[in-house]
Parts: C-alpha cells; sequence; structure tokens
C-alpha cells in the first residue's frame, strides 16, 4: 500500500476545512465529503480495499470513497459512530450498511421506530430513517479499524459543519464507543454548545445535558458501547441494552 493520488476521484477535495465551510446545506456537504482525499494513508487503504475486495463480495462493486452521513436534514437525533468499516460502509457507500454492526444497530432502531426496515443491505435496499442520522467522526475505512489522532482531526470539520446544519433541530446524540466520544466533546464545544467541566466521561449509559452557548435548546449526550462485533458477541452490549440507551435518546429528542 503506498500513499498516492486517488484512482477513483477525478474533482478532489484536498481541504476538509474550506469545503466544509463552504457547504450551505447537507447535500452540498455529502457530496463535498465524497470527493475528500485528505489523508494520502486513508485513500491508500479504501480504495485498495475496494479493488482487492473480500472473497465473499468479489463480484461486488466497492464505493471506496468517504462515506457521507445518514438521515434526513432535520434529524433531532443524531448517532455518532467511528469511521466505515472497510467491507461494510466503503462497500456499500452508507454507514454501518453491509456489516455486522449495521446489523445490529439497524435492527434495534427498527424496533425502536427510528428505522423504516430491519436490515440494511446497499443505497438502493429503500431504507429510511424517522428522525435520526448516522454521522462519523472520520468518514474513510482505515487501517486495522484505527484511525490516527492527525486523520481524525483532519476530518473533524466535516463532522463540526454537519452539526452546524443540524443545529435548529437536533436535540439528542448518542455516541457509540469512547474513541467517538472523544472526538466529538472539542467539536460540540467548538459550534453552539458548552461542555461542562469536569468534562463529562465516556460509559455505556452516560448521559449529560450541555448548555447551549447560542440560546438555543440544550443537547443531550447520551453514551453507548460501540456496536461492533466483539461487544456484541461476547454480551458486552446486548440488543435489549442498546434499545434502552435509544429509547431513552428517542425520548430526549422529542422523537413521537
Amino acid at each position: 500500500m503506498i500513499p498516492g493520488p486517488s484512482r477513483l476521484i477525478d474533482d478532489p477535495v484536498e481541504d476538509p476545512s474550506a469545503a466544509a465551510g463552504g457547504a450551505a446545506d447537507l447535500g452540498e456537504l455529502d457530496e463535498a465529503i465524497t470527493r475528500c482525499t485528505a489523508c494520502p494513508r486513508l485513500v491508500a487503504w479504501r480504495e485498495e480495499v475496494a479493488m482487492v475486495k473480500r472473497a465473499a463480495f468479489r463480484d461486488q462493486p466497492y464505493w471506496g470513497r468517504p462515506v457521507p452521513g445518514f438521515g434526513p436534514a432535520d434529524a433531532a437525533l443524531g448517532i455518532v459512530g467511528l469511521a466505515p468499516a472497510a467491507h461494510g460502509a466503503n462497500r456499500t457507500g452508507r454507514m454501518f450498511t453491509g456489516d455486522r454492526s449495521g446489523d445490529v444497530l439497524y435492527r434495534a432502531m427498527y424496533d425502536v421506530g427510528l428505522a423504516s426496515q430491519p436490515e440494511a443491505h446497499g443505497l438502493d435496499d429503500g431504507l429510511v430513517l424517522r428522525g435520526a442520522r448516522i454521522v462519523s467522526p472520520v468518514r474513510c475505512a482505515p487501517p486495522a479499524n484505527k484511525p490516527t489522532p492527525g486523520e481524525r482531526d483532519t476530518c473533524a470539520p466535516w463532522l463540526a459543519r454537519e452539526l452546524e446544519l443540524l443545529r435548529p433541530t437536533l436535540r439528542a446524540v448518542v455516541v457509540l464507543g469512547a474513541f467517538g466520544w472523544q472526538a466529538l466533546l472539542p467539536i460540540l464545544g467548538a459550534a453552539a454548545w458548552r461542555i461542562p467541566s469536569p468534562r463529562p466521561k465516556f460509559g455505556h449509559g452516560a448521559h449529560a445535558e450541555l448548555p447551549a452557548a447560542d440560546g438555543g435548546p440544550p443537547l443531550h449526550l447520551l453514551g453507548c458501547y460501540h456496536v461492533s462485533q466483539r461487544n456484541t458477541q461476547t454480551g458486552k452490549l446486548t440488543p435489549e441494552m442498546l434499545r434502552a440507551v435509544l429509547e431513552q435518546a428517542k425520548d430526549l429528542a422529542g422523537i413521537g
């Protein structure tokens, strides 16, 4: 794997900060995200995975690009993950779609009324989210599922702008895992909300109310163990635990 220019993107975005700041709405933001080439290591990895493929998906085309958020532009609830999976969202082009983590998440979202169906296979499967939008601090599949702190920081302007655009309706956020929690807090603090001191600590079931810095309503921040295969297979995160957090977040967000 030798970092180099993208083989899939003809009109690359090399400066996420400038591109994110210039996006007038989520549609423009999502389109710009899919053209990002700011992190050479991630560009090389995501595109090599898309070329080599996994044997089970050898006959399928791979997305191989950064993955935008998924859900309505007027979402009241945000769900924050980590990064696209190499053979999940990096293959299908949609957050948590096409892998076992997504199977668990979308089943739970369906059970509590946040998704129109319990399964997610690809962009044309008809899945619709209700009142919720799924985002991530890192938009490209990283090697070993571990982005570097520098890659996280380079990607941060995309999420910052996404939260700004969601601000009129966003009332609660569920963060899946400690990495997302740590990445999100500085972004929230630089946006429309104040981070309490001491800073809220991540934990499953953690809940903090962040007062607004712009005179608007507060934001409810909730922690949940990540829906990783390791967590769900060992029982660290059960479907019942996940549904309970989503139900609480749904109520706090005012989603009927």
